[in-house]
């Protein structure tokens, strides 16, 4: 079981033939993790969070929650494969959108609080959090210099906006282990996972913090 692009990113290496089911993964086309989502055609299949695209969709959502906003903060991991994806897909809308966007890395708490107080320094700027396990760990930390410095920020789950952060869009990846139990039963019982399709969120949800 892979939770997560880096974990599969570790995984997968390590057998062509030990099943693995994941869940919470980035664009697993994209990745490299299967061939496709119909038929993944490996030894790994399971659920995806959502295409690298959908990244622009938080910036989009900035905009709109903050017009005067014309630079974003994209915190995001440099050494997770998706983290570079994501920044990518987001630098593309910017140039739509009119806005600068700016990388801030997520590695420690340090480096997360040295980054956004340098942001800060300047006038119109926001907060773009991507998805990864140190957006996870060090969502209070986030949360808490967005109101000191007073940056509007979208976050990529709902459990971040009940913390107490502004807003969120993304689908319910709680309910992405639930299902994946249910593939590690299949292969168990004999089916194989090249034949189970990976499976992509049919719902998402925003969330805002009313009180934020």
């Amino acid at each position: 079981m892979a939770s997560g692009t880096v974990s599969m990113t570790a995984l997968q290496p390590l057998s062509r033939t030990l099943p693995i089911v994941f869940a919470v993964v980035a664009d697993p086309v994209g990745a490299g993790f299967v061939n496709s989502l119909a038929q993944p055609g490996g030894n790994a299949t399971g659920f995806m969070l959502y295409e690298y695209g959908l990244s622009g969709k938080w910036l989009e959502l900035l905009k709109q929650i903050a017009p005067s906003v014309t630079r974003a903060a994209i915190l995001r991991d440099p050494t997770n494969p998706a983290g570079l994806a994501y920044f990518g897909a987001i630098r593309a809308t910017a140039q739509s959108l009119g806005m600068d966007v700016n990388p801030v890395s997520m590695i420690d708490a340090e480096e997360i609080e040295r980054g956004i107080s340098a942001f800060a320094r300047s006038a119109n700027g926001g907060l773009v959090v991507t998805p990864n396990s140190s957006a996870s760990a060090h969502r209070a930390l986030i949360i808490r210099l967005a109101a000191q410095y007073k940056l509007p920020a979208v976050y990529p789950f709902n459990y971040m906006v009940t913390g107490g952060g502004l807003i969120s869009y993304g689908p319910d990846f709680v309910d992405q282990f639930r299902l994946a139990a249910d593939y590690v039963d299949r292969i168990l019982k004999g089916e194989k996972p090249g034949n189970l399709p990976v499976q992509a969120p049919t719902k998402y949800q925003m969330v805002v913090n009313l009180a934020g």
